[in-house]
């Protein structure tokens, strides 16, 4: 089957246009090295909240981490040797912590990343395998060594002096993986049919960046892979597992740079907006609780699937297509979907989250048809342990692809908004450095310096969102920023220039299932934030800040709304620095007030909301309420019922 669908895509290349071009196609735009960009202000506190919490201590007393087998313990989940067939356990913990580590600065996290890394090189067999495998009679899958290798790039980038031995591992890897695949698809199964594109840009960063006269050995893996894999030009058509379709966004674009064919980049832009508006959720992510999930507001969205979209996927298709569409969207995600997930303190995370959640519990009945009654709790591994070791990638991974250069290295743009320092070396030996004071998203308003050696032109992502932004730059007066396909250029001499964003947007509703709303500003969605009892249902023995919870609602929440009324509140801190952690209730400095008026909006089972009701009527005296982003909520309205105020 695997190899008719290759013969059939390989003739398919050659009747595409693409004959005769060889090698890469370049990307738009070219990450930089780990390192080179790091957070500030509340961004850098997340990430200490981040390594503070859960996934800074999970190695000191989380089994599947502490005791892996991918360093000779007894640990083993499963025989794909990530850790669990959605996720990867240690592996995936690696690839998120070497980027944690490094961008706060913690010598213990490096430390253990370097002697994971370091374990499996050593341990790697003459044949070219890495990882647990090695020496025993587990079966060997090649998928599994897909996140180590994530985590072994950035290493590298981040310490150079690496580069040799790690180079050196990938490519007898890479030898033996090429010849298990013309052995008939060896160490193929399904998991890994359809993951195959993370190998691939792997590949490609050999290719890109240390081809070693290997050219023909890269592009022919590749080839294999994409061969015996999923076809993702078909997957976008099905109801698909909705971990492995975030894993898939970026197939194409990845297939494209070695086919050359325009329609994988428009068949991944049309997958990309197909997944969206049959699934899409106003908190910037798609549901999906283990399979897609539909526009229903109390269907669930997994964890993993909000981190996997969100900072790596989402930014490499941009870098490779282009198209703002995709950066605007992560933003969201980070913003909204991403801390909704976790408590304020990052000890416990969810498996799904709702977009109408009026509790966090053991959930008989519940709403998810492939998942258990447990799965909305926030705790150590509700449901599945795969989001306990993937959660952390989700802000380090957003930090590090905030900025991109062109393709030529000649000049600098920001994709992501918000506090952040960054320092690299141009072409033309222009050493920059560019620094983003702000407390955006919570604020409007974002002040830059750039130093340089040399004059270059700078760029800035300006939203879709924004209405009437303006641009000042060395302290002149504002203009009306006017995007190039969503990037503001900015001239920039030798020295110091400096420049204020002042990007306002508009309140927005989002017309939702059942005639409901969504409610936007800016980057930021709006939700009824419910009062909430807190239960610990668990302790974890060895750490007892790792807890199971239980959250029920003390309110009503059963409330339609009245979108003329919705009005904005800005209350910045007088400090001008924003509360840690700053994702939970009461804390963001931005709101809505909106009239409302309580209706009969029953439950279903007794633990969730049912679909909002349409054109319900008011059953008691209208009053105010306040939203807040809903980042920072844990139980919520997000899609409300709409009537018209008296």
């Amino acid at each position: 089957m695997a190899r008719s669908f290759a013969f059939l895509l390989t003739i398919s290349s050659l009747l595409s246009g693409s004959l005769g071009q060889t090698g890469l196609a370049p990307k738009q735009y070219l990450s930089l090295p780990l390192g080179s960009i790091r957070p500030t202000g509340w961004l850098y506190d997340q990430l200490m909240v981040q390594t503070n919490g859960l996934a800074g201590h999970e190695h000191e007393f989380y089994d599947y981490v502490s005791e892996t087998d991918w360093m000779g313990g007894p640990s083993y989940y499963s025989s794909l040797e990530e850790g669990n067939w959605i996720a990867t356990l240690l592996v995936t913990m690696f690839n998120a912590m070497v980027p944690n580590g490094i961008l706060v600065n913690n010598s213990g996290i490096i430390q253990r990343t370097q002697e994971f890394l370091d374990y499996v090189l050593d341990h790697q067999d003459s044949t070219g395998w890495m990882g647990p495998e090695v020496n025993t009679t587990k079966p060997r899958y090649l998928w599994g060594r897909y996140p180590f290798m994530f985590g072994a790039i950035q290493m590298v980038e981040y310490n150079p002096d690496l580069t040799d031995t790690v180079v050196n591992a990938l490519y007898k890897f890479v030898t033996l993986a090429n010849q298990m695949l013309h052995n008939n698809a060896e160490g193929i199964e399904p998991w890994t049919q359809t993951r195959w594109e993370d190998f691939v840009i792997t590949l490609q960063w050999l290719y890109d960046f240390h081809p070693n006269g290997n050219e023909a050995l890269l592009i022919d893996t590749m080839e294999q892979l994409k061969y015996t894999g999923v076809p993702w030009e078909q997957v976008f058509e099905a109801q698909w597992h909705g971990v492995n379709m975030a894993e898939g966004l970026k197939a194409l674009p990845a297939t494209y740079r070695f086919t050359h064919n325009q329609s994988d980049l428009d068949r991944a832009s049309e997958g990309w907006d197909l997944l969206f508006q049959y699934h899409g959720r106003p908190s910037g992510i798609y549901a999906a609780d283990e399979y897609l999930a539909g526009l229903e507001a109390v269907r669930g969205t997994e964890l993993c699937l909000v981190v996997v979209t969100k900072p790596f996927r989402g930014s490499y298709l941009y870098q490779v297509i282009g198209d703002p569409k995709y950066v605007d969207r992560v933003e969201r995600i980070a913003y909204n979907a991403l801390p909704a997930e976790l408590t304020g303190d990052f000890w416990s995370r969810q498996y799904l989250q709702q977009q109408n959640q009026i509790a966090a519990k053991n959930m008989t009945p519940n709403p998810f048809a492939n998942d258990g009654p447990y799965s909305n709790v926030f705790g150590l591994e509700p449901n599945y342990p795969c989001c306990t070791v993937n959660h952390p990638q989700g802000w380090p991974k957003f930090i590090t692809n905030a900025f991109v250069t062109t393709t030529d290295q000649s000049s600098l743009a920001q994709v992501y908004l918000g506090p952040f320092q960054t320092e690299t070396t141009l072409a033309t030996e222009n050493p920059v450095t560019v620094t983003v004071n702000t407390i955006y998203p919570f604020s409007d308003s974002l002040n830059t310096t750039i130093t340089a050696a040399k004059a270059f032109t700078y760029y800035v992502r300006i939203p879709s969102w924004v209405v009437n932004g303006t641009i000042s730059i060395n302290g002149g007066e504002p203009t009306a920023v006017s995007p190039n396909n969503g990037l503001q250029a900015v001239p920039v001499k030798a020295g110091t220039t400096t420049f204020t964003l002042n990007l306002p947007a508009e309140i927005t509703t989002e017309s939702r299932p059942h005639g409901s709303i969504a409610v936007h500003r800016g980057p930021l969605h709006y939700a009824f934030d419910i009062s909430r009892t807190s239960k610990v249902l668990t302790e974890n023995a060895e750490q007892p800040l790792a807890k199971d919870l239980e959250f029920d609602a003390t309110t009503a929440w059963e409330y339609a709304i009245d979108p003329s009324t919705l009005q904005f509140v800005n209350n910045p801190p007088a400090s001008g620095a924003l509360p840690s952690p700053v994702f939970d209730s009461g804390l963001p400095p931005l709101s809505m007030t909106v009239t409302a008026c309580p209706i009969n909006w029953p439950v279903a089972g007794s633990t969730f909301a049912s679909s909002p009701p349409t054109n319900p009527a008011c059953t008691g005296a209208q009053k105010t309420i306040t939203l807040t982003p809903y980042g920072a909520t844990k139980l919520r309205i997000g899609e409300f019922p709409v009537f018209t105020a008296k």
